[in-house]
């Protein structure tokens, strides 16, 4: 395609929240959804876990509601909570009819993969346990939930008349006008940097959503794809919208220590079912951080690892599941135990070597339930918003719920609006008259390591108002460099992602500096205690 027409919804981002939104819009609308990259290559992909939902009779909207509030230590929005967690059954049912494969509670033996399609009883599928979750809620389809939700939804989309689906297209910046009958500026369209003409080329649409995942490609060490470079929030910032509590970056307990294995995550479901942590002479420790041990919250279990890596001078600690019969690790694991397998770990005998590392942006562009933005016509959701539901730290599987319960709102939202909403078509072209190629790529790729290893020395696990001050003047420094280059030269999908890294990366450091406590995920040497109120960092563009 060498041109991307206008249409009724534009959504940047094609994982779960931008296909969900995608699939329940296209009933009413054209839909264009844009992928970075390959469409393979988004964070929804990679998603070992599961999807937290209230389905077991012994469970309840109220036990999962707690659960959430207290791994949010306090800064969940309780309405928002209970609004999304009240909708997991719906979002569930919708999924199987879709077609997602879960995993049932019985190994159906006519399937290779242990999995069926056609599921008339919820019941029947099987439940895990993550940290912070008091019971068994966590549906999956082994342990590559996210690939399986995936593939059903982009075929679903593939197949739909009324979805287009591009890759190789990066967004550059939001188009928004001003209006007498609205009080704030409304989304009008997008410049669109289509990778395969080297060309921006701007996008006319009644509606814009932002679905482009999170910003842990700030730091060096992350589960998350290339892509992950906060893309969405920095649009969005630039626009006008304000975003909240970006200092709470979630770095997953258990990441495969390998110097080939770029960072593969192990899921949480393997301590959901029974694995423990051990320090190098097989000791286990978690008991002396918290009394849930191995199945604490992702922040508590991640500061005790790197509490304990420091305190030895260890390079990793390990995760022993082999307790388990093979049978049941390969039939529960299997995608782990092959991965892992490839790098000479047999995970039925071996204990498996890891590390935290930077996993979920919990903060973003600040939405309502139905996914709003302080923009009219503009909408965020998924990683790239903050709805209120996970506040200091997100429970482990409640984000891919999210994806669907506030893009089933958005679709609804869009709905009523719609007949109503018309496009613009004389809008301003892009302008590269003043503008060369670019000559110095090398200055790109340093600028970017130099960001991530600075993020991850001084604004990582633990933190402290010197470490943020240091990364704050580099960084400070670092954006006028990269802004002039960006002015400077004609646009690359990399000056474009380092242009939104450096943005968000001074986001995190500015609301980070703010915060003068300990919660959740933001804990600082100089404020170790938490505070009695507890209160959203929001951060607007003319403060």
């Amino acid at each position: 395609m060498t041109d991307i027409d206008q249409t009724d919804i534009l959504i940047v981002g094609s994982g779960a929240a931008g296909l969900t939104l995608a699939l329940r819009a296209a009933e009413f609308a054209r839909v264009t959804v844009l992928s970075k990259g390959d469409l393979h290559e988004g964070a929804t992909f990679y998603a070992q876990g599961g999807i937290a939902a209230v389905l077991d009779e012994q469970d309840s909207i109220e036990s999962h509601v707690q659960d959430t509030l207290t791994a949010g230590v306090g800064l969940c929005n309780p309405e928002v909570v209970k609004h999304i967690v009240t909708r997991s059954a719906q979002a569930v049912e919708w999924l199987v009819s879709q077609g997602v494969p879960f995993t049932t509670s019985e190994l159906d033996k006519s399937s290779t993969e242990g999995r069926i399609t056609k599921i008339s009883d919820l019941s029947s599928l099987h439940l895990t346990q993550e940290g912070g979750h008091s019971h068994r809620r966590i549906i999956h389809a082994t342990d590559a939930t996210g690939k399986a939700v995936f593939k059903t939804l982009q075929r679903r989309a593939l197949e739909h008349p009324n979805i287009t689906l591009v890759e190789g297209c990066t967004a550059v910046d939001i188009v928004t006008q001003k209006r007498p009958e609205a009080s704030n500026r409304v989304c009008i369209g997008m410049y669109v940097f289509n990778q395969k003409t080297s060309r921006v080329e701007l996008v006319p649409a009644k509606f814009v959503a932002l679905a482009t995942g999170g910003a842990s490609k700030t730091y060096l060490f992350t589960t998350n794809p290339d892509g992950a470079s906060g893309d969405g929030i920095a649009m969005a910032w630039r626009a006008g919208c304000r975003v909240a509590n970006m200092e709470f970056n979630q770095f997953h307990p258990t990441c495969l220590y390998h110097p080939h294995a770029k960072s593969f995550l192990i899921t949480e479901a393997l301590r959901g079912e029974g694995a423990k942590l051990e320090l190098p002479d097989g000791k286990r420790f978690m008991k002396a951080f918290d009394d849930r041990e191995d199945l604490a919250p992702r922040d508590i279990v991640a500061r005790a690892i790197d509490h304990e890596m420091k305190r030895l001078g260890c390079d990793c600690v390990y995760l022993n599941i082999t307790h388990h019969s093979p049978e049941f690790i390969k039939y529960h694991f299997p995608n782990i135990y092959n991965r892992c397998l490839t790098f000479g770990i047999d995970i039925t005998k071996d204990r498996i070597p890891v590390v935290p590392s930077a996993h979920y942006t919990c903060g973003g562009v600040v939405i309502n339930e139905e996914g709003e933005t302080d923009i009219k016509n503009l909408y965020a959701l998924g990683e790239t918003s903050c709805s209120g539901l996970h506040g200091a730290n997100r429970m482990a599987s409640n984000s891919l719920l999210e994806c669907f319960v506030v893009a089933f709102g958005t679709a609804r939202n869009i709905s009523e609006k719609i007949l109503n909403t018309t496009i613009c078509t004389n809008l301003p072209t892009w302008d590269e008259s003043k503008v060369t190629d670019s000559d110095d790529e090398i200055l790109v790729a340093h600028n970017w390591d130099e960001i991530r290893r600075l993020m991850w020395n001084f604004v990582g696990i633990v933190r402290s108002t010197k470490r943020l001050n240091m990364a704050k003047r580099r960084i400070t420094l670092l954006k006028e460099e990269i802004q002039d280059y960006y002015a400077s030269h004609k646009v690359t999908n990399d000056n474009l992602e380092l242009r939104n890294l450096v943005l968000v990366s001074e986001l995190i450091i500015k609301s980070a500096l703010q915060r003068k406590e300990s919660r959740g995920l933001h804990f600082t040497l100089d404020f170790p205690e938490t505070l009695s109120e507890a209160k959203d960092n929001i951060l607007a563009p003319l403060d």
